[in-house]
């Protein structure tokens, strides 16, 4: 029976589409130019991009899952995740075993306040030949401290409502943002991990990477690894830095010759942030991706540093969140040169990209920072960081 023409015009439309769509994810990547009239500083990802110099280990079948003796050094994936986000964490397991760690297999430990279901531990072990951990956070590491006035935080959280602070009025989030900044390398699960690769639920990788990053990380005495650097909210963090300056003005032997002061303190481009924030330009790495030795976490130096932000209650009473304050003390405490600008990996946490320009890359656009509106583009603080520090 002869199919009715419209019937078959919907069918190659559909065919078109999905073509289209498919194309879209996995064509290679190509430059991308803004349409707007707004001048923004050349991203250096629409130069090619290729490995990082220095020593690079290959996959291997010292790398087999399960393998004696391997080449796996004492590393692991991290994801703090909550059960009803498994479907976005399949996601982004989904992306980095494909396009990495298939070919390297670090154990995966995942972390949450309350117990995982056995339906989050089935469906990402079958993602991944790796090991997968599950680990409950003590109580002590989460709560909130005995030292947090309660009805302080309450009227904080109202103020910071008025002023527009995306998730103050969440204890979780508070919560969760003390957590990454000086608990969770406590945790006993991480007692004999050096380095870790922090991934979270609905992020994205689209470059495929042929080396081990962990091994990079320790061959080339690298101590931090970011994708995205970006300006806080000032109205998030008004007592960070002078908290800040108090500690190092108590501790001036903590902070290191080769810093990235200017870097934190540039007040050219984003004067009003620089005001707001007391003297902090917001500058931070975006640690919803971060590649990172613990041992500088461990540092007598930045525990040091945490108590005393910890016990000041910025956490609670305003919203310092755990990039920043990463950040500062990097910034601060780390020799400049051994922080690193991991540009060959292709990564997404909406509403910013880092998309380099190389043949390995797919399903990205080269030179996108956003997908999102224009006024996002003001956000970018790697322009500040390659030209105070250089590119890592």
């Amino acid at each position: 029976m002869a199919i009715a023409r419209p019937v078959r015009v919907l069918g190659l439309a559909a065919i078109f589409m999905w073509c289209f769509f498919i194309w879209q994810i996995f064509s290679p990547s190509v430059p991308y130019s803004r349409s707007d009239s707004t001048v923004y500083e050349r991203d250096p990802n629409l130069d090619p991009t290729g490995e990082p110099e220095g020593m690079l280990m290959r996959a291997s079948d010292e790398y087999a899952p399960g393998v004696k003796n391997s080449a796996r050094i004492n590393a692991t994936l991290l994801a703090l995740v909550r059960n009803e986000e498994l479907k976005g964490m399949l996601s982004a397991m989904e992306d980095l075993e494909r396009t990495w760690n298939h070919k390297f297999n670090y154990p995966w430990t995942f972390f949450n306040d309350v117990p995982f279901t056995e339906e989050f531990k089935q469906k990402t072990q079958a993602v991944t030949k790796a090991e997968c951990r599950y680990e409950l956070i003590p109580k002590e590491h989460w709560e909130t401290p005995l030292w947090i006035n309660k009805d302080l935080y309450e009227e904080s959280v109202k103020f910071l409502a008025e002023q527009d602070v995306q998730y103050a009025d969440k204890i979780s989030y508070h919560q969760m943002c003390r957590w990454n900044s000086g608990m969770f390398y406590k945790h006993p699960a991480l007692a004999d991990m050096t380095y870790y690769w922090r991934v979270e639920p609905n992020v994205h990788f689209f470059c495929d990477v042929d080396y081990d990053v962990f091994r990079y990380m320790q061959d080339n005495n690298k101590t931090y690894g970011f994708t995205i650097n970006l300006y806080d909210s000032p109205a998030s963090i008004p007592s960070l830095w002078p908290e800040t300056l108090k500690f190092i003005a108590e501790h001036p032997e903590y902070v290191h010759e080769n810093n990235a002061m200017d870097w934190l303190t540039d007040k050219v481009r984003r004067p009003k942030h620089n005001k707001k924030a007391n003297g902090y330009s917001t500058c931070h790495f975006w640690s919803n991706f971060e590649i990172a030795d613990m041992r500088f976490w461990r540092s007598k130096a930045y525990e040091e540093y945490f108590d005393h932000l910890d016990r000041a209650g910025g956490f609670f009473y305003e919203r310092w969140g755990d990039a920043p304050v990463h950040s500062v003390a990097l910034g601060l405490f780390e020799d400049a040169s051994r922080i690193h600008w991991f540009r060959d990996i292709g990564y997404q946490h909406i509403p910013f990209f880092n998309c380099p320009n190389s043949r390995k890359c797919k399903g990205c656009v080269t030179g996108r920072l956003t997908d999102g509106e224009a006024f996002l583009h003001k956000e970018d603080c790697r322009p500040n960081w390659f030209k105070y520090v250089g590119m890592g």
